[in-house]
């Protein structure tokens, strides 16, 4: 990637919806070229894809949680379904596999309180594998919505069992 691909996925992360021509005048470059990168970099998979940013109590989602998981056994097939079990559930939002004393963080955004402790209580504390976790209700959340390379090489292949 150079300046002017770090500058085409910035304005992106900005405003995905802006058009080509607009893209191209913001970046300093010519329509075509600017299409031509965009479509490099959506092959070589820097653009993953598109998203909208959803307001989450606007979808009666006024509580968001962290909950940290510990499993056992810590074993691939054990980490593999407990990961495969929570990512299709309605409540969840995000879900990260660790290394060190917990074995994921879950992302979760309710309704309200109630509804947290039946998530943990039905959810969680049902599943044998699952030995314990503990919710932290976060109060404020901001996200960077502009993520930029830094320096370094960059990795020759992704890492990991999914992208995030």
């Amino acid at each position: 990637m150079d300046e002017v691909d770090s500058a085409i996925v910035a304005e992106l992360q900005r405003d995905a919806r802006q058009t080509n021509r607009d893209l191209a005048g913001a970046v300093g470059v010519a329509p075509s070229t600017c299409l031509e990168r965009v479509r490099l970099l959506r092959q070589h998979g820097v653009i993953t894809g598109y998203t909208a940013r959803i307001d989450l109590p606007a979808l009666n989602r006024r509580v968001q949680a962290l909950i940290t998981v510990q499993v056992r056994p810590l074993t691939r097939d054990v980490i593999d379904t407990i990961h495969d079990s929570l990512v299709p559930l309605p409540e969840v939002l995000a879900v990260f596999v660790l290394a060190g004393g917990d074995d994921f963080l879950v992302h979760v955004a309710v309704q309200d309180i109630e509804h947290l402790q039946s998530f943990l209580l039905d959810r969680l504390s049902k599943r044998r594998e699952i030995i314990s976790f503990r919710s932290s209700v976060i109060y404020q959340h901001t996200m960077n919505q502009i993520v930029s390379v830094l320096p370094g090489d960059p990795p020759s292949s992704r890492v990991g069992r999914r992208p995030t």
